[in-house]
């Protein structure tokens, strides 16, 4: 059986967007590709209101299995998305690269949030598609 790809969603502290990614990758695409976040900075914690609203609208618990973690806490990636977040990212060696362009959803309303969070998912399948199509 092929190794699946590896996609490592990058923000700069790696507690909101980033996370919400990671914990779409492995529930709508886990089939297709293993789901990675980090950055370049971490904040202590997972951003309580994408923790709340990710539990409420897919049931998925992130504080169970997902914790802020720096580029060089997770294994060399295959794909790498980065968020959005106006700031250079480092380069980190990869076979594919794209920017999502998401606004930071931090401190903001739940509609606000939720609008990120299903931009995340739409793209999440986007990727799936041209990841099992053999895009790299």
């Amino acid at each position: 059986m092929e190794e699946k790809l590896r996609v490592a969603f990058v923000c700069v502290h790696n507690s909101c967007r980033s996370q919400i990614a990671e914990a779409l990758g492995k529930y709508l695409a886990g089939d297709v590709f293993e789901s990675y976040s980090a950055g370049t900075q971490t904040k202590p914690a997972v951003n309580p209101d994408a923790v709340r609203l990710m539990k409420e609208i897919y049931g998925i618990d992130m504080e169970r299995e997902q914790y802020p973690k720096l580029l060089e806490d997770i294994p060399a990636p295959d794909v790498v998305i980065t968020m959005g977040c106006n700031v250079s990212c480092p380069t980190l060696p990869c076979r594919m690269r794209e920017d999502w362009g998401l606004d930071d959803p931090t401190g903001k309303s739940d509609e606000e949030f939720k609008v990120i969070i299903a931009k995340i998912h739409e793209n999440i399948l986007k990727l799936k598609e041209q990841l099992s199509s053999g895009a790299i």
